[in-house]
């Protein structure tokens, strides 16, 4: 896999400092079921890193310290960290509202078969990957059997409450497909909503499109293709500056399968320590600091999250 971190390096990104954290994003892992080409942590069923219980039992106490109104857990596929129960729970238990980024086909594994009913009985929100209405999308870009697998999982979701309910919300998350960005997020929405009812009698609360980040796998098949330089040209061009005010990474902080910390998931990817700090920081060495007004570690696929409507982990900006 080519990195393309040395590509990304210099920038002209504009600098940009830290809000008051309310959000703890934390990658239990990089174990998935799926090998999506658009990912941009490079999860797949061959993958071994895991978070322990005794950096879980960290990410709690920072929890509670720091009082963090929202957990979003990602992976990977999150639930495949066998601790995955413990953290909600636990998350729950202090108030918290928490969030798991599902693959929607992981529910139907073998092993994992009451996940759905967890997540309904602790009622976590639900914010699953969907490219798109039409399987042969979907199967394009995340793995032949994948669609029909996406739409038995969001039926599971559905009967459980998820989408119906309104303390259950169900959200999806579509991916542009190659170096276009995503489409308006409302239309979108608008076309998912009827097309997944009239086919499928599927509901849902909402649609996130998120664009694709120049890192890791993707950013290894744009250069594979030549196509690196193009797909930086139109996040650039596309650069709207009123997007900075709402950029996650001011709220957010990403932590790792190791408990280490960093202002974003894509810079996690990156290996790029919190706050253009020279080396790594742990969770725990953050109990007794504040973050707020600290500088953010940037460098030019920053343009990704700012690029046309904006772009984050809760969808489009504007």
């Amino acid at each position: 896999m080519k990195d393309t971190f040395d590509l990304l390096v210099d920038t002209n990104f504009p600098r940009i400092k830290r809000s008051a954290l309310d959000t703890l994003q934390v990658n239990l892992g990089y174990l998935c079921n799926q090998q999506c080409l658009h990912c941009h942590v490079d999860a797949s069923p061959r993958r071994t890193e895991i978070m322990s219980i005794d950096t879980i039992n960290d990410v709690l106490v920072f929890i509670e310290k720091k009082n963090i109104k929202t957990l979003d857990l990602t992976g990977g596929a999150p639930e495949m960290n066998p601790n995955f129960p413990f953290l909600v729970k636990g998350a729950k238990k202090l108030g918290v509202h928490v969030i798991d980024r599902c693959n929607l086909t992981i529910l139907l594994e073998k092993g994992f078969e009451n996940t759905a009913s967890f997540l309904a009985e602790n009622e976590v929100e639900v914010i699953a990957s969907m490219p798109c209405y039409l399987e042969e999308n979907v199967d394009a870009q995340r793995g032949k059997g994948v669609f029909d697998g996406s739409i038995e999982g969001l039926k599971l979701l559905n009967r459980h409450g998820y989408g119906v309910d309104s303390r259950l919300q169900l959200n999806l998350v579509y991916n542009p497909q190659g170096i276009d960005l995503p489409p308006g997020q409302i239309e979108l929405e608008s076309s998912y909503k009827k097309e997944l009812k009239q086919r499928y009698d599927i509901s849902f609360n909402h649609l996130f499109t998120i664009t694709n980040m120049p890192i890791k796998r993707f950013g290894s098949t744009l250069v594979s293709k030549g196509l690196f330089e193009e797909y930086m040209q139109v996040l650039k061009n596309s650069y709207s500056k009123e997007n900075l005010s709402g950029v996650m990474c001011r709220t957010t902080l990403s932590v790792d399968w190791q408990g280490y910390v960093y202002d974003c998931d894509f810079n996690q990817m990156l290996d790029l320590p919190l706050g253009r700090s020279a080396e790594s920081t742990h969770i725990n060495s953050l109990l007794q600091g504040d973050v707020s007004g600290q500088d953010i570690a940037i460098m030019d696929h920053c343009y990704g999250c700012t690029a046309g409507q904006g772009s984050s982990c809760g969808g489009a900006l504007i």
